[in-house]
């Protein structure tokens, strides 16, 4: 694990070198001052020398400065090594979950996602801040604390041969208890994030159906499922310090006592006694720092194999297959005996036995039932799902034969669920061109009819349209998306039942929008209304994935008894209305 996350901190590897010194010699430096002491009692004290006092106390000023600037260093170095470090495993594992397939993000969940990329990348930092500085700090001044001790009694020394076993005892069984129950929390604060995640995604649903209280109750269960697991975590961790307490007063009573005893017989002076006491008081204070680096480790452990688990895995589509230079030259399409089904494991196919041809620049609808594969169908030609078996071609070439960005750059996708993010309307319009004038801005928004809100706007093409564009209607949102898609000019646009919140009169408009300003451009649009594809070239009718029938409206209305149904029906209902 340490391998894996070791290359992470490029770049603040001099920065972690310093720290470390630093620690080690504010150690050094703070080990010396008791021998200092311990002259100023034996020699200084017992021979009443002033001069010689004043002198040895301010050598013990001076060391002491000198390991506070020490100790200020390591801080300083530590915590800018440490926030690195944080940063780079944040990004890296931010720029491997841009590289996901649908597959991949569905496998950890959106919350998990969060929580690692946070929580856990959080934990990861404060163990290398706080490690730079214990893990050198502790040892250095055990072992060197240690040395000092048994320089100046090997008998009152003997003492520690008690102590210390008691104490990594402890340790050893505290760690086996608490690692576990790390792990444990982590996945309860997934658990709480999703909840949350939700609720606030969908407030407006909630509070449609009246659901707040139902809500509440899920987020409470879960909330308490955290807090119980926390108070078991972290009440094994508390029960660290009252135990390390007991021995540490423990040992120095043991010392007291016999150290007494040495100096009333005069086998030991009061200046070593007191100077043992202070090595006593930094070896233990030392093995109380480790048992606190242990306990960290316990947390960073569980919350580094959850960040692993996300930089190893593997994305389920890539680029692999890619050919060098491999550019889109036109927005052709083709399936060939295509099978897809979400899971590897499933038994039933989405799509079955899929052969078609769209020529470029060609309009093509798609109609049929909830279900039937439609959105599917489509979303196997930017590749954010990839085909089990078959092939499904771009301009004459399979789509594995792309790169995702060449591929991606030359289709236009506007989903079912339409997405803006925080920001201007013209930020989220750059999307579809960074480098766009304000004229194509204008002829974009034109072209998807979104002008006649936009002038009612004060600000604009400038105006916010707030988290998630909850500043603009539904009908607004779908204008304003399509307007993106348009912008980018794709060799293919894919709109999926993109225009379903807008009246049929607009509906109208934006495909002849398309036919003037997207000649060139193939367009496959997903539509439950028959008036919103009767003019295109080809129609699509799906049903249980497979295709049912294709043609011409026409061809269609005297061939396919579903698509007729679904044509009389609705101009029935068009005939009830008026």
């Amino acid at each position: 694990m340490l391998k894996k996350l070791s290359p992470y901190t490029k770049g603040y590897r001099k920065w972690i070198g310093l720290g470390v010194f630093c620690s080690a010699m504010d150690a050094v430096f703070q080990l010396l001052i008791p021998l200092v002491m311990a002259d100023i009692v034996d020699v200084g004290v017992a021979n009443a020398d002033t001069n010689y006092i004043v002198r040895k106390g301010i050598l013990m000023v001076v060391m002491a400065l000198v390991a506070l600037l020490f100790g200020l260093g390591s801080a300083a170095f530590s915590s800018r090594a440490g926030m690195g470090f944080g940063a780079n495993l944040r990004a890296a594992e931010y720029a491997r979950v841009q590289s996901f397939a649908f597959s991949n993000i569905e496998k950890f969940s959106t919350a998990s996602l969060v929580t690692r990329l946070t929580s856990d990348v959080n934990a990861m930092q404060m163990t290398l801040m706080m490690g730079m500085r214990l893990l050198v700090r502790a040892p250095v001044m055990l072992v060197s604390a240690l040395i000092l001790a048994i320089k100046l009694s090997r008998d009152l020394s003997r003492v520690f041969l008690v102590a210390i076993p008691l104490l990594l005892v402890f340790i050893c069984i505290l760690m086996t208890k608490v690692g576990p129950l790390f792990r444990v929390l982590q996945e309860k604060t997934d658990a709480l994030n999703l909840v949350v995640q939700e609720n606030l995604t969908g407030i407006r649903v909630v509070k449609s159906f009246v659901r707040e209280d139902h809500e509440k109750g899920k987020f409470e269960k879960r909330n308490n499922d955290l807090r119980s697991t926390s108070e078991k975590a972290f009440g094994a961790v508390v029960v660290n310090m009252p135990v390390m307490m007991l021995i540490v007063y423990g040992t120095i009573i043991a010392v007291m006592w016999f150290g007494g005893k040495m100096v009333y017989a005069g086998t030991m002076e009061v200046g070593n006694l007191t100077a043992f006491f202070s090595y006593i008081t930094e070896i233990l204070i030392s093995l109380m720092m480790v048992s606190m680096i242990f306990m960290m480790m316990s947390r960073s452990i569980a919350c580094a194999k959850r960040i692993c688990e996300v930089l190893d895995e593997t994305p389920a589509i890539n680029n692999d297959h890619a050919l060098t230079g491999a550019a889109v030259e036109c927005g052709s399409v083709d399936f060939d005996h295509v099978n897809f089904k979400y899971s590897e494991d499933g038994t039933e196919w989405v799509l079955e036995d899929i052969t078609l041809h769209i020529p470029a620049g060609s309009t093509v609808g798609i109609l049929g039932g909830t279900g039937s594969g439609k959105s599917t169908l489509v979303s196997l030609i930017p590749r954010l799902y990839e085909a089990q078996e078959g092939v499904v071609s771009v301009g004459g070439r399979p789509v594995a034969n792309y790169t995702m960005e060449h591929l991606r750059d030359a289709v236009s996708v506007v989903l079912q669920k339409n997405t803006l993010f925080s920001g201007t309307i013209r930020e989220n319009l750059l999307w579809g061109n960074p480098n766009a004038s304000e004229e194509q801005l204008q002829a974009a928004v034109r072209a998807a009819c979104a002008d006649e809100f936009l002038s009612r706007m004060p600000d604009g093409l400038d105006t916010d349209l707030g988290q998630g564009g909850v500043n603009v209607s539904g009908g607004q949102k779908q204008r304003l998306c399509i307007a993106r898609a348009i912008l980018k000019q794709p060799k293919i646009l894919i709109l999926d039942d993109s225009t379903s919140a807008v009246d049929t009169a607009t509906d109208a408009k934006i495909r002849q929008a398309f036919r003037q300003e997207l000649k060139n451009t193939t367009k496959l649009i997903i539509a439950q209304r028959v008036t919103s594809i009767a003019d295109a070239d080809l129609i699509l009718v799906m049903e249980q994935g497979r295709i049912a029938a294709q043609g011409s409206h026409e061809e269609l209305m005297k061939t396919c008894e579903i698509y007729r149904d679904v044509y009389m029906s609705q101009q029935e209902g068009v005939s009830i209305g008026g």
